[in-house]
């Protein structure tokens, strides 16, 4: 009887998650290239925005690549280099690369830029930035693949 009524209980939490994840996604800001700047990237320009309880997550076509930039404030005591953790994955055919080097660059508001290298954390590469100051952020990467050739893109953070 429990566990009939457990089952019963995640069948109706997993329905309810389902009906209710494209009501968000809908209901976030999806500014599809209204605000895009990316002209100085060699790649395609289709982009896919999602600014979600605050969350920055944006998916772009680099060269064949789908790239996808992740910023998130990073938890008090967890900072790795800043107040955001600036957070890329790249992905061929659906499968996230793990044999590449990423170099990252930001440009502030104020003009003034920083360059970083990512680290490793599972499919994704991080870098840590402090982008918590007002105005709009330049985020940039470049990339080497396996093949050698290096790939170049990047969005603007909060992104308007």
């Amino acid at each position: 009887m429990m566990k009939q009524r457990t089952q019963a209980i995640a069948a109706f939490a997993l329905t309810g998650l389902l009906a209710i994840t494209p009501i968000a996604f809908a209901a976030g800001d999806h500014d599809h290239g209204d605000h895009d700047h990316s002209s100085h990237d060699g790649g395609d320009h289709k982009d896919h925005d999602a600014k979600i309880d605050g969350m920055f997550l944006k998916k772009k076509e680099i060269s064949g690549y789908t790239v996808t930039f992740h910023v998130m404030k990073a938890k008090p005591g967890k900072e790795m280099g800043g107040s955001h953790n600036f957070m890329i994955k790249v992905e061929k055919d659906g499968k996230a690369l793990s044999n590449i080097v990423m170099n990252t660059k930001v440009k502030h508001p104020s003009g003034k830029s920083e360059t970083k290298k990512t680290m490793k954390m599972g499919d994704w590469l991080m870098a840590g930035y402090d982008l918590g100051h007002e105005g709009e952020h330049q985020l940039m990467i470049l990339f080497k693949t396996a093949d050698g050739k290096k790939h170049k893109g990047g969005v603007y953070y909060p992104g308007g």
